[in-house]
């Protein structure tokens, strides 16, 4: 009785700590993104200028390893036993995958474009039942740099 009691005050926990710490990244996340929505990307390879502007070329990434907390482990493993769209783990590369994109920008602020954008995806740990316990994901281009005349 009491491991069930621990158990329901751990999933409570996490429910409500994970949301919010989820709600704080994604409102980091918007307001880093309405920042730099000035440095466009593409996954061309030809800039959107003269290349007669071009003055250098340099490889950026960004990179970030996420974790899925507790609860929505719990979740995903519910779903994925009675079948549906694992909305647990959509979120949670949403999430990786937005703010890869973002220190991708951030590490190049100066630049005029980045093109050529690739954006790949690991799972670097599985839990001992093989469960997604965290993810990467690399996001990498060409940041472009205009002649400065």
């Amino acid at each position: 009785m009491n491991g069930l009691i621990i158990f329901g005050v751990l999933i409570c926990c996490g429910f409500f700590f994970g949301r919010a710490f989820e709600k704080a990244h994604y409102r980091s996340i918007t307001k880093r993104e309405h920042q730099l929505s000035h440095l466009s990307i593409t996954t061309g390879r030809a800039p959107s200028f003269a290349e007669d502007d071009i003055g250098e070329l340099k490889l950026v990434q960004g990179c970030v390893v996420i974790s899925i907390d507790y609860f929505k482990r719990v979740v995903a493993t519910l779903i994925s036993f009675l079948g549906g769209n694992l909305n647990p783990y959509e979120t949670l590369l949403d999430r990786a995958r937005r703010e890869a994109i973002l220190r991708l920008k951030e590490s190049c602020p100066n630049a005029a474009e980045i093109v050529n954008v690739r954006i790949e995806t690991s799972s670097i740990y599985k839990g001992s039942k093989n469960q997604v316990g965290s993810v990467e994901v690399l996001a990498y281009g060409t940041a472009i740099f205009k002649n400065s005349q």
